[in-house]
Order: structure tokens, then sequence, then C-alpha cells
């Protein structure tokens, strides 16, 4: 449930935001605007500090309404000097309402059109990290929903400026002890600056205990002091503790032009990277990713498993990039997906329970489906199903071309990668007949099943442990008779079903497909069409009747796809074991929709030293599996 907030009617357009839990304002009498402008950034010498550098950070201690980070985001906008990449990580216990957070902003006409932004992206907020996205990616947003201590433990990114912020020491004194300035400590550099409204005596203590060296300054009335300093602590910093070195774009081979290959080029290139992108084929999207159109869903597990948690933080992320980059009913629809749970009842985890406190955010992403949503799908209402909400199909073959056209990114087809050959302090990407395709500092192995199969004929260390997985779907058009019988939104469960999607040919279907492990064959068998059709019986009664004339018939199409999968059914994410500077991106399985985004900035994030969009240990577990590893392959 969102934090409740009481509104006092101070004569302002909005009326000024107070808390129940801690007893205490949002901001000062003054307004949070002049608060943000007069503490936060100029305690922080912002926008200066900022001009000309590739990127910034900003580590804000409890994010309350929004209001800093709309006001840092404007200076950013506004500044002619500013880097190419904000970074805004920002930690909060308790998660105010998007409403709220907008009517915030109702008293700061400047900041209306950046907080209706704000508030369109704050939906599904649970316990964890969510990665926000703005201005074309350039704006980045991570919000670290829990306990500022815990979210920021084993934090491996580098803040160049720090808010100190939340409520009253007095009222709120865990958010300003030592063991907090020591989690944000661990989050700095030497000069890193940080600023807060909060001048108690014990705050100062416990930061210089910290090794920040702070001071009181004049604030933004009489009698108001505000506190200014930096990270300079008296001792040295151990290796251990360093963040990683922030690298700067250069020149980069991704080997692949699927969805895990065109994502990744398309985050470097953002990034201000030059990525050429090699592929055997003579078009992009030719694999696995040539799919006329996938289900885009979360997975779901009462536990609230690893692979659920990734799922959910990938499609945010892929959502985000359809929205801005997609048109909408040609290239993907964002209709919501029913899952029919066939075999047995899939049990929401007991916290997302109505009544639970995470029941709000959590039903933001999954519910049980409706008797309307089951009569729909012509399912009795007694059947197990779940309402996925922020969930649609998508064309993965037009998000790669988009991806591909990004400023920076160069496609070239009919380039059959067959080895990678260290010179000097590049690689050079050669053919079968050992001819130069390109060469660059960077390499990024991309290529579904291929990737193991050219590390491991380059010789570059163990074997990745990847599968190839066959997988026929089938296609045909919608008749006006099949077109009534169809429900207005995709069914997964066992196999799937995409009722109407627009083709070359006209409004379509596509129903499928089939998981057939350690098979590398494209061939088209009618067996497999059977297959599907079987499933679809079971899966959606309605459609398959309505569709039996076009099996029988022989009007059906069929296409097939070599997908790539993990012991682990995670994604492989991550440095080669002792190879430097190439990089494996694959393993997606049939999720490649799910996780392609989001292994492609959590590359990005790991090679320039950046916060990373999803929890260390969520991360940590996207690290590529080895053959020789089969027996310690995560469980999820």
């Amino acid at each position: 449930m969102p934090e409740r907030m009481e509104w006092l009617a101070d004569g302002t357009a909005g009326e000024s935001p107070h808390s129940p839990r801690f007893g205490d304002r949002y901001h000062s009498e003054l307004g949070g605007l002049e608060q943000a402008k007069a503490v936060f950034l100029q305690g922080c010498r912002l926008p200066e500090a900022w001009a000309g550098q590739p990127q910034w950070c900003v580590l804000e201690t409890g994010f309350g309404l929004g209001l800093n980070f709309l006001v840092t985001w404007a200076a950013w906008k506004a500044d002619p000097q500013r880097p190419r990449l904000l970074h805004f990580v920002s930690t909060e216990a308790f998660p105010a309402s998007p409403d709220d957070v907008f009517r915030s902003a109702w008293s700061h006409p400047e900041l209306i059109s950046f907080a209706q932004a704000l508030k369109d992206q704050l939906w599904g907020l649970l316990p964890g990290m969510h990665r926000l996205v703005f201005e074309g990616g350039q704006v980045l947003l991570t919000l670290c929903i829990g306990d500022a201590k815990a979210m920021l433990q084993g934090a491996a990114f580098e803040a160049d400026s720090v808010y100190l912020g939340g409520s009253s020491p007095l009222l709120s004194p865990d958010i300003w002890d030592v063991h907090t300035f020591k989690a944000v400590a661990r989050c700095c550099r030497r000069g890193t600056r940080v600023a807060s409204w909060a001048v108690e005596r014990s705050v100062r203590e416990a930061l210089a205990q910290c090794g920040f060296v702070v001071q009181k300054f004049p604030g933004m009335s009489p009698g108001r002091d505000n506190l200014q300093g930096h990270y300079q602590p008296a001792w040295e910093l151990k290796k251990s503790r360093l963040s990683p070195a922030r690298r700067m774009p250069a020149d980069c081979i991704v080997i692949g032009a699927g969805l895990a290959g065109a994502a990744v080029a398309a985050s470097l290139a953002r990034r201000g990277w030059q990525v050429t992108v090699l592929d055997a084929a003579s078009t992009p999207a030719a694999g696995a990713s040539g799919l006329p159109a996938g289900v885009l869903a979360a997975h779901v597990s009462p536990d609230d498993s690893v692979l659920s948690r990734l799922s959910r933080s990938g499609i945010r992320v892929m959502l985000q990039q359809a929205d801005s980059l997609l048109q909408t009913g040609t290239d993907w629809r964002p209709t919501g997906v029913l899952e029919h749970c066939i075999e047995h009842a899939r049990k929401l985890p007991a916290a997302w329970q109505a009544g639970q406190p995470l029941a709000d955010a959590a039903h933001d992403w999954t519910t049980l489906a409706t008797a309307e949503q089951l009569k729909q799908c012509g399912l009795a209402p007694e059947t197990p199903a779940l309402w996925h909400v922020r969930a649609g199909w998508i064309k993965p073959a037009r998000l790669v071309r988009v991806w591909l056209a990004s400023p920076g990114v160069t496609w070239r087809g009919q380039s059959d990668a067959r080895q990678l050959v260290r010179q000097a302090d590049k690689w050079q990407v050669l053919d079968a007949a050992g001819q130069v395709l390109a060469q660059a500092e960077l390499v990024v192995l991309a290529a579904g099943h291929g990737s193991g199969v050219l590390a491991e004929s380059a010789g570059l260390g163990p074997a990745l442990a990847l599968q190839a997985i066959r997988g026929q779907a089938s296609w045909g058009l919608n008749t006006p008779h099949t077109a009534l019988a169809m429900p207005a939104f995709p069914v997964n469960g066992h196999g799937s079903l995409v009722p109407a999607v627009p083709l070359d040919q006209g409004m379509g279907w596509v129903i499928g497909s089939t998981f057939e492990r350690d098979s590398s064959s494209r061939e088209i068998r009618p067996a497999d069409e059977l297959h599907n059709f079987c499933k679809l019986q079971t899966l959606q009664p309605l459609a398959a009747q309505a569709l039996a004339n076009q099996f029988d018939g022989h009007q059906v199409q069929g296409w097939a796809g070599i997908r790539c999968a993990t012991p682990s059914r995670l994604p492989s994410l991550g440095p080669l074991e002792n190879v430097p500077d190439v990089w494996v991106s694959s393993g997606m399985g049939s999720r490649g929709l799910s996780f392609a985004a989001l292994c492609a900035e959590l590359l990005a994030a790991r090679l320039h030293g950046e916060p990373l969009p999803l929890e260390q240990r969520l991360a940590d577990a996207l690290l590529p599996q080895y053959v020789k590893r089969h027996a310690n392959t995560l469980k999820t």
C-alpha cells in the first residue's frame, strides 16, 4: 500500500505534504523547490560540477515525493554543458503514491511535465531496485525500495554527489546513523560532495566518523543552516572497497544481430560507443528473433524466485524501450496477457495477497484472472488463471531493426565470424578463410548457441554452458469467423496464442512454440504443427475449434528458430573467464523479450562503473556459466 499522505492547507496550489508516519513535513516552510535548489544543487555545486563530464551520478537517501530528482533533471536538461548520461539513485523505504508525487509538483509549473513523466513510470514498486528511464535513456532513475543500508549494501557504483534527506533525525534516526553513512561512503570517491539540510551534531559526528569532511553554511533564511562537505577519509581505501573504473567509450564488435546483440549495440551506442554488429545472415533477426510475434509476460512463483524478480526487471526495461521506439498496434501492443495454469494453479507470493502490504504494488504486475477475462477466452469461471497487467505482444524483428538503426551502430550482414584473435590491445574477428571482418577493443558474443561455439573454437577458456533449443511456431490469417472466436489479448501457459497481430499478409494469429533440446534443425515439420494445435486445444479450446479447418486444410504456415538456454534457465551475461574485453550476452531461452534489454543495460552499466539496473546479487546470478560448473548452477 502506498505511503499515506496528509495535505495541509497553507495557501500553495497543491497544499503542503505531511507524513503521518513520522509527524513531519516533506519540505521546509519555504517550499520543496527552493529547498532542493538551495540545499542540494547548490550544496553539491551543481550544475557547474558536472559540466563537460561524460556521466554524473547523484545518490539520494530518501526519495520522498521526488522533488530533488525533478529539480536535478530539470537543471540537467537546461544545461548546454550537461553530461551525456545522468544517473540518479534514490532509496525509499515508504514510497508515496504516483498521485501524491504528481500533486507535490502542482505549485511548481516548471516541473509539471517532468512530474507527469515520473508519475507514468511509478508503478509496481515492490521491494528491490527499479530502473526508470527518461530523455531517451539519458536520464536514469534507479529507485531502491527498502531500507537504505540494505539497499546500498554491496553496491558497486561511484556517486559524484550525495543528497542526504529523509525525515528529521529526531523522528527517523535510522536513516541518519553511522551505519547508513557507512553504506553511503562505500558509494563515494574521494571528493564526492555531500549536502543536507540536517545540521545536528549527531549527524555531523557520524559523517566525520565515516570519512566525510562537513561544515555548516548559512541556509535559505535567517537562522537556517545547511550542511555541505565532501568525502575525504584520512585512511587509505581498500582495493576491494574501490568502485570499478569508468570506461571511456571506444569501438566495439557485437557478434549476432538478434534481440541480444541489437540491444547491446543500442545500449553502448547511447553511451558514445561506435558499434559494429556482425551476423552471418543477410538480414537482421534471421534466427530465433525472427518469430512473427512473441508474448511478453512476467514469470510468477510462490517464493518470488530469482527468475521471477529478474523477469520483472527485464519487462520494465523492455516496456520502456517498446513504448519509446515502436508503433503501438503495429509493432507491439500492451494488451495484458492471461496465463492459463494448465497443470496446477500457480500461486502468488503470500505478501501479494489482498490486504497485505505489497498487494497494491504487486497487482500492478499480476493478479488472479477475473471471471470476465476467463469468459472472453471461453474458459469456466473456476479455471485457474493469472492476469499479467504489464504484458502484451511484440514483433521481435521490428525491435531489432530499430535498435540497429541507433546512431553509432553499423550493421553488417553476411559476415560469418569464426574466430577471435588478439592483436596488441584489440580483437580481430576472422571469417572461415581467415580474413579480418572487423577489429575493436571490445567484443560481445550475442550469437545464441553460436556464442559458445565461437568462444570454444577460438580457445577462449572453458566452454560456455549453452544449449540449443529448437522451437517451431505456427501462424495463419484470421477470417471473420476465427476473429470472433479469439480473445482480445494473448494467452499463455501451455504454449501461447497471439490472437491478432498485423502481418504483411493481413491480420494474423501466432501459436507455439515447440521446445526441442539439442536440436539446430530449422526444417518445418508437420508433426510439430500438429503438436502446436494439440496444445492450443488445451490452452484455448474456442480458438482451436475456430482454427481447426485451417489446420485440416493445410492453410497454416510454419516458422522455426533455434533458441539458446543455460542450465539455470537464466541468461548468461558477463565477461568471459580470464579473457580480456570479451563479453557474452546469450542463453535467454524463450524469454529473449524479457531479458535482452535488461542484459544490455547491465553490460553497459558494468563496463562504465554505473549503478546497476537491479540488485547486485541478481546481477551476479547472470554471470556466465561454464560446462565445468554444471553441478553448481543456481536453482531458481
